[in-house]
């Protein structure tokens, strides 16, 4: 197998690491050499090619496995630390996050078995969700499915990553910035060191997970709830935007107006605008230049489809009604089963943002929930 790896200079490369049966199809795994070693950006799907990709990956960039010092994770999606258990067996090396993802990888790994499963179908319900849709999630409860979920095998992280620390990289310069909104606990990871190419048109380059992607939108859906994860390996977002992670966060009805995962992006998003590097290296799609531009494109489509959705809701309407009225890359009646479920969980996140600012409310007594525009 020849891995497909890109050498940016300057001691950086990127690992295509593929995501079995997603349109996404891989991760780009950063490999940055250090004084000490090899540190890894992410690591990968857990899943044996994609173990085998990483490893020639990292043999093609001049280093063995047993060489690794360490793993910054951006996230914790199966797609980024599916493959962290299988690196620490290897090298010893630490593994960093962010401490908000840190707790949701210890609940994963301590959940009862079936418990996503149970609190993914409650919360459904709560949206409006139909009986018909619903009907399957009861029915893998009853037959003892849903007993293992991505990011089981994924190692618990032993250091964590703070925001604006200078991360301790002996000969390189690597600043945290905390970027919530796709996750609780994402982390962005700027290499505050003159590009190679001499670059005058920023300063740096910024390791973004999924925060920041050059052509799609990361999933803004609802944060993690300590009570269950919710599973979705290899669905694709409806919207062609970006969550191939099995894994999303659900929030429990007793978090419900407290979160605004939407707000947390947007604010997240004018701070590494600001920041304004000179190349920014995606874990999807490719390496690209003009962050603030895409960061302007990405605020103005969140505005948009907050605009469209305060008309939708002239007329008081469930999650899943909204989702079922929003516009998709495809038509409502074509989205996979699951696809259905990130839809629900986008629109959610959507009204949390709306609530919010005092532009919509929820309609008293209605059950299921209903919001209308104030």
């Amino acid at each position: 197998m020849t891995p497909q790896v890109t050498d940016h200079k300057g001691g950086v490369w990127s690992i295509a690491v593929p995501i079995p049966d997603n349109p996404l199809g891989h991760t780009l795994v950063h490999l940055l050499e250090t004084d000490r070693g090899p540190v890894l950006i992410d690591t990968g799907w857990d899943d044996p090619d994609s173990w085998t990709t990483l490893v020639a990956g990292i043999t093609a960039c001049g280093f063995t496995p047993a060489e690794l010092h360490g793993v910054l994770i951006t996230h914790h999606h199966p797609d980024h630390h599916g493959l962290s258990g299988k690196v620490r067996e290897a090298s010893g090396a630490w593994i960093a996050m962010h401490a908000a993802d840190t707790a949701v990888v210890r609940r994963t790994r301590e959940a009862e078995p079936g418990r996503w499963l149970d609190h993914l179908t409650a919360r459904l319900a709560a949206a409006g969700a139909p009986d018909e849709h619903l009907a399957p999630l009861r029915e893998a409860r009853a037959q003892g499915r849903g007993r293992t979920y991505p990011g089981q095998g994924a190692a618990l992280p032993d250091r964590d990553i703070g925001p604006g620390e200078l991360l301790d990289l002996p000969g390189r310069r690597v600043r945290a910035l905390w970027t919530p909104g796709h996750t609780p606990g994402h982390v962005c990871l700027h290499l505050e060191e003159e590009h190679p190419s001499g670059r005058a048109d920023g300063f740096g380059r910024l390791f973004s997970g999924d925060h920041l992607l050059p052509g799609i939108t990361p999933h803004i859906g609802l944060y993690e709830d300590p009570k269950g994860t919710e599973d979705r390996k290899g669905t694709e977002d409806p919207k062609g935007t970006e969550d191939p992670k099995g894994a999303q966060d659900p929030e429990g009805p007793e978090g419900a107006g407290v979160h605004d995962p939407l707000g947390d992006y947007l604010d997240s998003l004018e701070r590494v605008g600001k920041l304004a590097p000179a190349e920014v290296l995606p874990a999807h799609q490719h390496a690209f230049t003009d962050a603030t531009g895409r960061v302007r494109e990405l605020i103005a489509h969140h505005e948009e489809r907050l605009r469209r959705l305060r008309e939708l809701l002239r007329e008081p309407r469930t999650p899943w009604q909204l989702a079922m009225a929003m516009e998709w890359n495809r038509p409502w009646e074509q989205l996979p089963y699951a696809s259905r479920n990130i839809a629900v969980s986008e629109a959610e996140a959507h009204l949390r943002r709306l609530v919010k600012q005092g532009r919509a409310e929820q309609v008293p007594g209605s059950g299921p929930v209903r919001y209308q525009a104030v």
